[in-house]
């Protein structure tokens, strides 16, 4: 969840609630680090109908039973109040015991540099969760000293996968139609012809992470994962101003000036994207799986699909936010437990059942059509090598900068260089203060 959301709601990122339990500990915990701990305090931020939201839930359930006595009490929280004040709680006495938190360089990285998260590798291999992700999904789960993503130590366990792709309204591709396009060009086709009939093409929220990843899907058009393993991971310098970024942002201003993007969507947030789409007011969103259960109980007036983003072999996404263990807990041994119900058959299963895209889930256990294929295009990704995270990771602050860098495309106040450059400044930055 971009930010993605995540996604961020998304997002990933998903900009709903989020919720603190207290639960007593019982004698049964795998670990003596607070086995004796009487209350158990846990975070996430995913709403509660959707696909997440609905597995959290039975993880606690479940948990509950696994430790009479639990006494659940619930603090409503944003996706945003975590993001921006993590560093502060975590560092003091009110610090949760487990919580949902955002994967990347920038955000667990950063925080497992401060040493407050703690290092989860020795119950990742005990408890089996290291053998359940593929190598593309440790990538989030493990960052170095410098807190860079990709290798060192487990300082968060995924148990869901999330992805970019094109949601598309049936109807309105009927309408004129539009067969659902294989290649870029075969999409701004299809946009096009949009236009010419009067019609806004994309649903898009600039306040927020969704046109961002609208951007990096147009750079990614052009990259292969060396250029991701470079601006990503900094395993070599990225050029700003070279073919990849630099195609990224002509074209997205170019969509802006074709009337594929509305000027107006740079004041729109995410949740604002999303109703506009399900009421039927744009025939294109291109956002994350984490909409996908969402949608896939709210829309009643039209039959909608998906597809990835034509012609790209990589694209936004990556394994889902992480469940952290600050380094304050005073419950790991019951944080550790919870985090087992949550990689369990049964809630992987119930994650897949309810729009989401589980980890381990058992294809066989999966009922619903669209949920299969959802989960089989995220397979695809995953064997592929075709995950290419989200822009917004590589430095501490940089979704600010990226969500302010596109709403200058949109809106005009930035030229395509302009914004290269006002991304570019706080990545090499960030570069130089890791020394490299």
């Amino acid at each position: 969840m971009t930010i993605s959301r995540r996604g961020l709601l998304a997002g990933a990122l998903g900009l709903t609630t989020a919720a603190a339990l207290a639960a007593c500990g019982d004698d049964d915990a795998s670990s003596t680090e607070g086995a004796d701990a009487k209350t158990l305090t846990l975070w996430h931020y995913e709403g509660p109908t959707s696909a997440m939201g609905i597995a959290w839930n039975k993880a606690i359930e479940i948990f509950k039973q696994k430790h009479p006595g639990v006494e659940v009490k619930f603090e409503e929280k944003s996706f945003e109040q975590i993001q921006q004040n993590a560093q502060m709680i975590l560092n003091s006495d009110s610090a949760p015991d487990i919580l949902e938190y955002n994967k990347g360089n920038a955000t667990a990285g950063l925080l497992s540099k401060q040493g407050l998260l703690t290092d989860l590798s020795d119950e990742a291999t005990k408890r089996g969760w290291d053998s359940k992700l593929s190598g593309s999904l440790q990538t989030t789960a493990k960052y170095d000293d410098d807190g860079i993503m990709g290798s060192g130590k487990f300082f968060g366990v995924p148990n869901y996968g999330e992805y970019v792709m094109v949601y598309y309204n049936k109807a309105m591709f009927d309408k004129y139609k539009i067969a659902v396009p294989t290649t870029l060009d075969e999409f701004t086709a299809a946009m096009d012809t949009f236009v010419k009939n009067k019609v806004t093409p994309l649903a898009v929220g600039g306040a927020e992470y969704p046109a961002q990843q609208i951007f990096y899907e147009l750079a990614l058009s052009k990259a292969d994962r060396a250029f991701v393993d470079d601006y990503e991971l900094y395993k070599n310098k990225v050029d700003f101003n070279g073919p990849v970024l630099s195609y990224g942002a002509q074209t997205f201003a170019e969509w802006v000036s074709k009337g594929y993007i509305a000027k107006d969507s740079a004041g729109i947030k995410a949740e604002d994207m999303g109703v506009a789409w399900e009421q039927g007011k744009f025939p294109i969103l291109i956002s994350g799986s984490w909409w996908y259960g969402r949608f896939a109980k709210e829309i009643k007036d039209f039959e909608w699909g998906t597809f990835l983003f034509p012609g790209n072999k990589l694209h936004p996404g990556s394994s889902g936010n992480l469940w952290v263990v600050p380094e304050k807990s005073k419950a790991k041994a019951l944080a550790y437990d919870f985090i087992d119900i949550t990689m369990s058959p049964e809630i992987q299963n119930l994650l897949g059942n309810n729009g989401g895209v589980p980890v381990v889930a058992d294809p066989s256990a999966i009922t619903d059509a669209k949920n299969k294929e959802l989960i089989e295009n995220f397979n695809k990704l995953t064997t592929g090598d075709g995950l290419a995270f989200y822009p917004d990771w590589p430095a501490p602050g940089y979704y600010d900068v990226m969500v302010a860098g596109v709403q200058g495309l949109i809106n005009g106040s930035k030229t395509p260089q302009a914004f290269l450059d006002e991304i570019a400044k706080p990545y090499n930055e960030n570069l130089a203060d890791l020394g490299k």
